[in-house]
């Protein structure tokens, strides 16, 4: 029998309780002996709770779990950076196992986690802290371990993707679409980290470290939110033919890895474009395989509670027959992250410039001195003396862009400049 000790026993914790419990005889047979969760720690034992647990497993003292030597596979779920982190490197000195869904500390933590699993041969596995229950992490390491991968595209975030669907599909204003999904439970009360593209950077960086074979440092990871994203942007994306979604992007180039977060226009015919409501994406491209996508809820109870289980299988699998699946880390090499200013992207500007002649002559000039060609120019014309143009270039150094801007805020015919959207033009 292997016995674990559940970190936390909130919503993924209920749900990989109530699965291991449902699913017991099935889970015995797969791993080849039982699983039994000894002990579960809880910030507060006497919290009324839906779930029913034998009061006898529960602690809040973490130390009956990871000083416990019958215990050999701890599984985190409490989320958050610590004490998480501090409970993960003190349950792999202990030689225990590590099952994790927290993409914080991987993201942040990962080289540390790997290194001290290696040093103490220990497992450590975190397929439920990338797009719930999608799976990506195990088939990124295993399925397509034959290919170089040279593209990943991800929807890594189910509560911006609901936004932004709601926003195209009832024609309605951010802030307004947050406020609702706040209300109904589809965004934190502080929805910060997920707004701001920070959850789906957290996501990608640990996707890219796999995928490429490196250490992502997040921090260096350049991210965008989707908060000045309006509902004129969203209708003008239709009527070219795109959609807006919140792309986290990774790219293994000839002169160093793209790894970034940010809204982007793509193509209404692009797969990912098809994905709405909450819903995740992974969309990767292999020297071999082609193109492969894989989709589904990428949070939740359920969903992020199966990743966690199969991660908790494989695990107790592996400690049953007394064998250590390599982490990867000796094929891990060093590339150069790229700066931003350095990625090259189609751009969509949307401005608003006087209504007279000579403007559009003095826009496109100074877009082509800084190397910004256009691929189409849009004009609305109203009866006012300002008016709207919508410009998508063809692909520049965003260095390039960035310089045309400052320039253009400085000529008397643009009164303002309203959005800056990239623009991912890959099939």
């Amino acid at each position: 029998m292997i016995k674990i000790g559940l970190l936390g026993l909130g919503t993924v914790g209920s749900g990989v309780y109530k699965i291991m419990e449902n699913n017991y005889e099935n889970i015995k047979n797969k791993v080849g002996t039982a699983l039994e969760i000894k002990k579960i720690l809880v910030n507060d034992i006497d919290k009324q709770r839906e779930l029913q647990v034998d009061r006898s497993l529960i602690t809040s003292n973490y130390r009956e779990i990871l000083e416990d030597p019958e215990i050999n596979l701890v599984v985190e779920l409490i989320g958050g950076e610590e004490p998480a982190h501090k409970y993960i490197i003190e349950a792999l000195k202990n030689k225990k196992s590590v099952v994790t869904a927290n993409k914080l500390v991987i993201a942040k933590h990962g080289n540390e986690i790997l290194s001290l699993a290696r040093e103490k041969e220990v497992q450590i596995s975190y397929e439920g802290s990338v797009a719930g229950g999608i799976p990506i992490i195990r088939p990124l390491k295993e399925s397509l371990a034959a290919n170089r991968i040279d593209e990943i595209y991800g929807i890594l975030n189910g509560t911006t993707n609901y936004i932004l669907t709601r926003m195209a599909g009832e024609k309605l204003e951010f802030n307004k679409v947050l406020q609702e999904a706040i209300k109904q439970g589809y965004a934190e009360s502080d929805p910060t980290s997920d707004i701001s593209g920070l959850d789906a950077a957290y996501k990608i960086s640990i996707l890219a470290s796999l995928a490429f074979e490196t250490f992502i440092d997040v921090n260096r990871v350049y991210v965008e939110g989707i908060e000045n994203i309006s509902l004129r942007d969203i209708e003008l994306a239709e009527e070219l033919g795109y959609v807006i979604k919140l792309l986290a992007i990774g790219k293994k180039e000839n002169d160093g890895l793209d790894i970034r977060v940010h809204p982007s226009f793509i193509p209404r015919k692009h797969p990912l474009a098809l994905i709405d409501d909450v819903y995740n994406a992974v969309y990767i491209h292999g020297d071999a395989v082609g193109d492969v996508m894989s989709t589904g809820r990428g949070a939740g109870q359920m969903p992020t509670g199966s990743a966690v289980v199969a991660d908790i299988i494989q695990v107790a699998r592996d400690i049953h027959n007394k064998r250590l699946t390599p982490n990867l880390l000796e094929s891990f090499q060093n590339y150069k992250l790229k700066n931003i200013e350095e990625v090259e992207n189609c751009f969509y500007l949307r401005i608003q410039v006087k209504d007279k002649p000579g403007v559009m002559s003095r826009v496109t000039k100074i877009l082509g001195d800084n190397r910004v060609s256009l691929a189409s120019v849009l004009q609305k014309h109203r009866l006012t003396p300002v008016v709207p143009l919508i410009l998508i270039t063809h692909p520049v150094k965003e260095k390039y862009i960035n310089q045309s801007l400052e320039e253009l805020r400085q000529l008397d015919d643009v009164i303002t400049i309203n959005n800056i959207i990239r623009v991912e033009e890959s099939s």
